[in-house]
């Protein structure tokens, strides 16, 4: 049977595009019908609505932006929900609340489908590149039966357990990643402020024992005042709401998240929702600005 993926958005657009170019058999589908466009020409068909993936797809990856898009896309809480979800193994790729996610593998086992969590670790660049790292859960058979449908997106799947343990590992990463990147814009911009070279900072940054793939894309991106998005402000601050959520589900405090919290917020507020989450220096430059303020 075919491989369904539902959802071409920023990260899943070239994702479906991998699976097309490994030569796999993909039926694909998206809201807004151009998206398909780009899988089309590397060998995808593109269905007429959910239901024809469904109809046609024993696996259906499903990168969609929430959980009520996912419950639009599966017809959940209607007759359809059963009839898209029997004998099909549902893949969930995006991120959403654990707590969501438990009741829908609870609501597709009942309807007599499988259900395996794979959200990704990566930005718009390693999705390009096949380069994701999936984290999975779910009951080992379907596990075992995705994972290696995901090699031609991602170059590392780590299975984590039961659902709904692998989002719970992603909003784990999700956390070290918000507040690094925050602390990377606050210190460019605190160097810019004390007249720094930048490009030599990127240099120190780069050479120095806390480089990473991520530290050398955020902080040329901020040198060069590039906003162009790789994870969207919005999309960060929903992620940043889910892991507030979670710690205060579970009374655990997460104090640095609650401050990328704010400045997420600010940036929002700011009218750069669909930039890169490096635009939160955009926050940290107001607050600046509001203190010089105060001080004249």
């Amino acid at each position: 049977m075919d491989i369904g993926f539902i959802g071409l958005g920023l990260m899943g657009q070239p994702m479906a595009l991998n699976l097309a170019r490994a030569g796999m058999p993909l039926v694909v589908w998206n809201r807004t019908a151009d998206r398909s466009e780009t899988p089309r020409a590397a060998g995808a068909e593109v269905a007429a609505d959910p239901a024809e993936v469904f109809r046609r797809a024993r696996v259906v990856f499903l990168m969609l932006a929430d959980g009520a898009a996912i419950d639009s896309v599966l017809g959940r809480g209607t007759p359809r929900f059963g009839q898209n979800v029997a004998r099909r193994v549902i893949v969930h790729m995006g991120t959403t609340s654990p707590a969501y996610s438990s009741a829908l593998e609870a609501d597709i086992l009942a309807a007599g489908g499988d259900y395996v969590e794979a959200p990704v670790s990566g930005s718009r660049g390693p999705a390009e590149a096949g380069r994701l790292v999936a984290m999975l859960a779910g009951r080992p058979a379907a596990v075992e039966e995705v994972r290696p449908l995901l090699r031609p997106m991602c170059h590392e799947t780590i299975v984590c357990g039961p659902v709904p343990a692998a989002l719970l590992m992603k909003l784990s990463v999700n956390l070290f990643l918000i507040t690094m990147v925050t602390g990377l814009a606050e210190a460019v911009h605190f160097a810019d402020r004390h007249g720094l070279d930048l490009r030599l900072l990127l240099d120190v940054l780069g050479s120095g024992p806390m480089a990473s793939d991520v530290s050398r894309v955020k902080a040329l991106k901020l040198v060069e005042r590039d906003f162009t998005a790789q994870a969207s402000i919005a999309d960060v601050l929903k992620n940043n709401r889910l892991i507030a959520e979670a710690a205060r589900q579970s009374g655990v405090a997460a104090p640095l998240l609650d401050v990328c919290h704010a400045l997420f917020g600010e940036t929002l507020a700011l009218g750069y929702g669909r930039s890169d989450m490096v635009t939160v220096v955009r926050a940290i430059e107001a607050r600046t600005g509001s203190t010089q303020g105060a001080q004249e």
